[in-house]
C-alpha cells in the first residue's frame, strides 16, 4: 500500500499507520517536494559541536526554521556564520522525526546584501588594526631595483601579461610566477601559501629568492575579491619578510590586503611602475649627471689653475732662493768635512789605545794552554778514583753473589735432584716409587731410581718401565 499522504486521504477507511512509518512518509514527501532551496534569514542560536557540525536557526519577522551544516559541508564553508548574521543559505529540506520538526541541511552560506559583507569586512579590519598588522612601523622601503620580483597572481588572466608588459617597457627584470586561484573556494589560502612560500625559499637555492612581491588581482565585485579580505591572506602579507605590494582590484577597490602590504598600488599596471625605474629615464639621467660632473671638474681644474697662477706671481724667484741656501750648503759642507777628519783621528787614537792594552795572542795562549793542563790533571785524578771506587764494588758485589749461589751450596755436600723430564724436585710429594731422578753433585752428575719414598702424601706406585742400562753404570743404592 502507498504511504503518500494524498493517496490515503483519498482512501474511505484509511489504514492505521505506526509513527515511525507517518514520520517517514512526511519525511518522503517534503524531500521530494524541495530537493534544493535557496533560503534568506538572520543567523540565530548558532553553536559548533565537537563533532564539528553546525547548527543555527533562521529566522525572519515571521518565521524560524532549523538548519545544520554537516562538518563535510562546514569545512568547505567560504563565511563562517555568526548570530545576527544576514545570510542566503542553500540546501535541501528535510524533516528530524525524533522531534517531529523540519529543518534544512546546508551546502553553502554567503551573505545577503553588500551592507552586510561591509559590515562583516570593517569588523574585521578594526580586529586586525587592533593587533597592530595595519601599523606604519611595520612597513618597509621597497627596493629601487630588485633583481627577482614574485607576483602572486593568477596565470590565466591578463594582470599577469600587463605585469610583464609593463616590465618589459620600463626595465626588464626576472620574474617568477607563483599560479593561484584569485576567487573562489580555496583562493585565500593558496594566495597565503604563495606568500609563505616565497619567503621559505633559501637565498642561494636554485630558484632565487624575490626581492619583491606583488599580489595582484583585476578588478571585480566586492564578492569576487572577497578572498584577499580573508583573515589568513592578511596574516601572511603582514609576516612576509619580502617588501611587499598589493595590486588587487582598481583604484576604488580596497581590500584588508593592502593595509597590511608594504605599498598600495591602484591597479597591477601601477604596481608594476612602483616596483621598478624608467630604465630610460635612468639612463638619461646618469648621462645628465656625468656631464655636469665632468663639467663641474673642468671648472673646478680652471678656477685652482687661475689661482695658482695668481700666487706664483707673488713668489720671488727660485735662483733668489736657492742662491742664499746653496751658499748655506757650501759652507756647512766644508765645515763637516772637517769635522769628519778629526773625529775619524780621534777614533783612531782611541783604537791605538785600545790596542796597546791588550795582551799579545802568544800570551793568551800560554795562559789558556797552562789552564787546559791543570783540569786535564784534575779530571784524571777525578776519573782513576771513580774508577777504583767502581772496581770496589764490583768486587764486593761478585763476592755477595758467589756466597749466594747454589756451586757453593753443593759444595757443602747437598745435592739438586731433576726428574727425567729436567724439572726441579723439591719435595717428595713431586716423586713417587720407580722414578728415575737425576742428581748433580758439586763436581758432576748421576742418575738413581726411586726404591722407596717416606712421608709426604701417599701416591700410587708408578710402573715400572724396565729399561736396559749400560754395563758401565753401577748401582748408587
Amino acid at each position: 500500500m502507498s504511504s503518500d499522504p494524498s493517496t490515503l486521504a483519498a482512501v474511505d477507511n484509511p489504514p492505521v499507520l505506526t509513527v515511525s512509518a507517518l514520520s517517514l512518509a512526511l519525511k518522503h514527501h517534503v524531500e521530494r517536494g524541495f530537493g534544493q532551496v535557496r533560503v534568506r534569514g538572520e543567523v540565530s542560536g548558532y553553536k559548533s559541536a565537537g563533532s564539528g557540525h553546525l547548527y543555527f536557526a533562521l529566522k525572519d519577522a515571521d518565521a524560524v526554521i532549523d538548519a545544520v551544516c554537516w562538518r563535510t559541508s562546514a569545512l568547505r564553508l567560504a563565511i563562517r556564520p555568526e548570530d545576527g548574521m544576514d545570510v542566503i543559505v542553500s540546501g535541501r529540506l528535510t524533516t528530524f522525526p525524533s522531534r517531529s520538526k523540519y529543518q534544512i541541511i546546508v551546502d553553502t552560506v554567503e551573505l545577503a546584501g553588500r551592507g552586510a559583507l561591509l559590515k562583516l569586512l570593517e569588523d574585521r579590519r578594526k580586529a586586525l588594526a587592533a593587533e597592530g598588522l595595519f601599523s606604519e612601523e611595520r612597513k618597509r622601503k621597497l627596493p629601487y631595483l630588485p633583481e627577482t620580483i614574485g607576483v602572486v597572481t593568477s596565470p590565466t588572466g591578463a594582470v599577469i601579461r600587463d605585469i610583464l608588459h609593463r616590465f618589459a617597457d620600463r626595465f626588464p627584470r626576472h620574474v617568477l610566477l607563483w599560479p593561484v586561484q584569485v576567487q573562489g573556494q580555496g583562493a585565500a589560502e593558496q594566495i597565503a601559501a604563495a606568500i609563505a612560500g616565497f619567503n621559505q625559499l633559501p637565498q642561494s637555492g636554485p630558484v632565487p629568492k624575490p626581492d619583491l612581491l606583488i599580489v595582484a588581482r583585476g578588478g571585480g565585485s566586492l564578492e569576487d575579491l572577497w578572498a584577499f579580505n580573508e583573515e589568513v591572506v592578511v596574516r601572511a602579507a603582514a609576516a612576509s619578510g619580502i617588501p611587499l605590494i598589493s595590486a588587487v582590484g582598481h583604484e576604488t577597490d580596497v581590500t584588508l590586503i593592502d593595509f597590511a602590504a608594504d605599498r598600495r598600488a591602484p591597479t597591477p599596471t601601477a604596481a608594476a611602475e612602483m616596483a621598478v625605474p624608467v630604465r630610460v629615464e635612468l639612463l638619461t639621467q646618469v648621462r645628465g649627471t656625468e656631464t655636469r660632473l665632468a663639467s663641474a671638474i673642468l671648472r673646478t681644474l680652471a678656477e685652482r689653475r687661475t689661482h695658482v697662477e695668481g700666487l706664483c706671481r707673488g713668489l720671488p724667484r727660485p735662483d733668489q732662493l736657492l742662491g742664499a741656501a746653496t751658499q748655506r750648503l757650501d759652507d756647512r759642507s766644508e765645515k763637516l768635512g772637517a769635522w769628519l777628519q778629526a773625529h775619524v783621528a780621534r777614533l783612531e787614537r782611541r783604537v791605538q789605545h785600545l790596542g796597546d792594552r791588550l795582551a799579545s795572542p802568544q800570551q793568551r795562549l800560554e795562559r789558556e794552554r797552562g789552564h787546559l793542563l791543570a783540569e786535564e790533571r784534575m779530571l784524571r785524578s777525578a776519573v782513576e778514583g771513580f774508577l777504583r771506587e767502581q772496581g770496589h764494588r764490583l768486587t764486593r758485589a761478585a763476592d755477595l753473589l758467589d756466597s749466594c749461589s747454589y756451586q757453593r751450596t753443593l759444595r757443602r755436600g747437598y745435592v739438586i735432584a731433576y726428574s727425567e723430564s729436567g724439572r726441579l724436585v723439591t719435595t717428595i710429594d713431586a716423586v713417587a716409587t720407580g722414578d728415575r731422578l737425576n742428581l748433580r753433585f758439586r763436581d758432576g752428575e748421576a742418575s738413581t731410581r726411586v726404591e722407596a719414598r717416606s712421608g709426604g702424601k701417599t701416591r700410587p706406585p708408578t710402573r715400572r718401565r724396565t729399561t736396559r742400562q749400560s754395563d758401565d753404570q753401577g748401582q748408587l743404592f
